[in-house]
């Protein structure tokens, strides 16, 4: 049997406390980053937070009953709002920038908030991180044109060679199920 002297476990915890708030400082500055890339319109600078291997997906949901809510959020292979990868990020935000976006042009503008910010390893894969984040998205197209999304993210976040994090995998479940905004234009 080990024990333990009552003096090394405060200083333990104190390290690992350190560690964990460097940890969520880090992500949340991550975010609000993302967050202002996202409302400047540089999405070529935003693509860069995404990992090569990234899935970035937005399921469909539908309302339930209460005993049937494990099947409220779509499925992996069924419909969704959004299914993709980097490379067809990057061929979205290529047609933005061509002009030939009637959706975008003239562009929203658009206003993200990231709130509620919880970070955890990830217990299947080592060096990798577990983010959950609420957001609210405002967005203002023309003269009457107004969306407002609310929902929560899922991210999988891990190291590249240089020790930044990046996204890869997103999931996001939007607080609604039918989509009043007449196109969905906004990355979250």
């Amino acid at each position: 049997m080990t024990t333990h002297s009552p003096q090394a476990a405060p200083a333990d915890l104190a390290a690992q406390l350190d560690d964990d708030m460097r940890l969520h400082f880090e992500v949340q500055r991550l975010y609000t980053y993302e967050a202002q890339l996202l409302d400047q319109h540089r999405y070529a600078d935003w693509v860069e937070l995404l990992a090569d291997d990234l899935h970035y997906w937005a399921p469909v949901r539908t309302n339930r009953l209460r005993r049937q809510q494990s099947l409220a959020d779509g499925a992996a292979g069924e419909v969704a709002i959004f299914d993709e990868t980097r490379a067809s990020l990057q061929w979205r935000i290529r047609r933005f920038d061509s002009g030939m976006a009637w959706a975008e042009d003239p562009p929203s503008r658009t206003r993200h908030l990231i709130t509620n910010v919880m970070v955890r390893p990830d217990e299947e894969r080592t060096g990798h991180y577990v983010a959950e984040s609420a957001f609210l998205c405002y967005r203002n197209r023309l003269e009457r044109e107004v969306d407002l999304y609310a929902g929560s993210r899922t991210d999988l976040l891990r190291r590249d060679g240089d020790g930044s994090l990046l996204i890869a995998r997103r999931t996001i479940l939007l607080d609604q199920n039918v989509l009043l905004a007449k196109n969905i234009s906004t990355f979250f």
